[in-house]
């Protein structure tokens, strides 16, 4: 199946498109989406993998929740905000990101599965990757590890039932990253 791959910009377009000549990108022009937008985007998921591939910041995570509200069944790709800065350090974004860091990370693309969680909340609590001072810190970790961008907490548990990691997987993470 062929994929489209949902950008917030026209720069972030040229960037993947320096990588993949052929790659086709739907532009949402931040975050504001359009409903003609996500219109498209739900008319091309008939036919097409949608890749979620946005900025690691609050628009681009605005934007990843809107799309995958409209299409349930989209894939994701992400990118840690260090790999992706500007020249002068200032700026975040797909555009400012390697040739290396986009094959990374179109490379391991996460598909959206509407099957039970394999982990709660409690669970998250239980290991010690919410609730604590070091919590965000060993999120941060395996996050860096998983290439699944920086969540918060509501946000990690989502990606981490989205990966389908069990409890057990958690534990043997956490003890990779200490």
């Amino acid at each position: 199946m062929k994929s489209i791959i949902v950008v917030e910009g026209l720069h972030d377009e040229i960037n993947i498109k320096s990588v993949y000549p052929d790659a086709y990108c739907v532009i949402t022009n931040g975050s504001a989406v359009s409903d003609d937008t996500i219109k498209l985007i739900k008319e091309l998921s008939k036919n097409y993998e949608i890749i979620v591939f946005t900025d690691p910041d609050s628009p681009g995570e605005r934007i990843r929740n809107i799309v995958s509200e409209a299409v349930p069944n989209c894939s994701h790709a992400f990118l840690r905000n260090y790999k992706c800065r500007s020249k002068n350090g200032k700026k975040v974004g797909i555009e400012h990101a390697s040739k290396e860091a986009i094959i990374e990370a179109l490379g391991n693309v996460y598909k959206s599965t509407n099957l039970e969680d394999t982990i709660t909340n409690n669970e998250l609590f239980e290991l010690g990757l919410n609730g604590n001072n070091q919590s965000r810190i060993i999120r941060d970790k395996i996050s860096d590890y998983l290439n699944i961008g920086k969540p918060n907490a509501k946000t990690f548990l989502k990606r981490i039932n989205l990966l389908r990691l069990t409890k057990k997987d958690l534990e043997e993470l956490i003890c990779k990253v200490k």
